[in-house]
């Protein structure tokens, strides 16, 4: 079978399951073959060699079954960064980027000396700030959590491959970092209620549950890092959330109730509410 027959049959399989069905077929072939895109343009009528082909349709099987581009690849782009990905850690989407252009903004502003993520996942948000601020020899201490050693893994991986000095600690939000004081906390958490449809459906339902949903009303994680984070961070210090597009209201809610002020709600190019950001007093 030639290219132009196999991305043929590959798009038609995928037409029922993907909205990008030929993106995704071009994507999965590059992979197979090791070529960029524009081979697949420049070459449409060069024969698959048997092994190569039943590799690419193996991937397009996997894709037909729902499984995302990303973990079929292992890999996604992140802030123009190459992550890999697992079945570990949620696949980084677009709109978190509006979450780390704030912490670049702050952190340029101030010139912050310690950044804490919490729920890392693969780095993605600590790793496009680190290479973003060193870019501007700013080179603030950066911590980065995470409950799952698996997620933890692909963290360090990403660090080391983007040449990113983060240090990495396995934890269940603050409850085993060594007492100190910082000047930002970051954390794209789980906000989906527990009962969401929306989490049998999709790419969604082959990422992990636990980094996805958080108790009845998607807020338990945001609450309860909204209750101890004043603890610690330094008097001036900032705390940043991704939450639901409907929930900015209960966010900035919970963040006056424990103290914070200069709460605000930033919305993402789709024009709904996804970032909110207070300081402690």
């Amino acid at each position: 079978m030639i290219i132009q027959h196999a991305l043929k049959t590959a798009q038609q399989c995928l037409e029922p399951v993907s909205d990008s069905p030929r993106l995704d077929a071009q994507c999965l072939l590059s992979f197979v073959l090791q070529k960029p895109s524009v081979y697949l343009r420049t070459w449409p009528e060069q024969a698959l060699e048997p092994e190569i082909l039943q590799a690419f349709l193996k991937l397009v099987q996997r894709r037909e079954r729902g499984e995302p581009i990303a973990y079929i690849l292992e890999s996604k782009q992140f802030w123009s960064l190459d992550l890999k990905v697992s079945r570990a850690t949620l696949i980084p989407r677009p709109e978190t980027e509006l979450l780390v252009e704030q912490v670049i903004r702050i952190a340029k502003q101030q010139r912050l000396k310690r950044i804490l993520e919490l729920g890392t996942g693969s780095g993605a948000i600590a790793i496009a700030v680190a290479s973003e601020l060193s870019k501007k020899q700013l080179l603030p201490q950066i911590i980065a959590t995470d409950i799952s050693t698996r997620a933890l893994d692909i963290a360090k991986h990403n660090s080391k491959r983007h040449q990113q000095a983060i240090e990495f600690i396995q934890s269940d939000w603050f409850q085993s970092i060594p007492q100190q004081q910082f000047d930002l906390i970051v954390s794209n958490p789980p906000y989906v209620e527990c009962d969401d449809v929306h989490l049998t459906q999709g790419d969604v339902r082959f990422e992990p549950v636990s980094a996805l949903a958080s108790g009845e009303d998607g807020l338990t994680a945001i609450r309860h890092i909204a209750e101890q984070a004043q603890s610690w961070l330094k008097h001036g210090g900032w705390l940043l959330f991704e939450h639901g597009y409907q929930q900015a209201a209960l966010v900035r809610a919970l963040l006056s109730e424990n103290g914070f002020v200069d709460v605000k709600t930033i919305k993402d190019l789709a024009k709904n509410d996804r970032v909110t950001l207070a300081k402690k007093q």
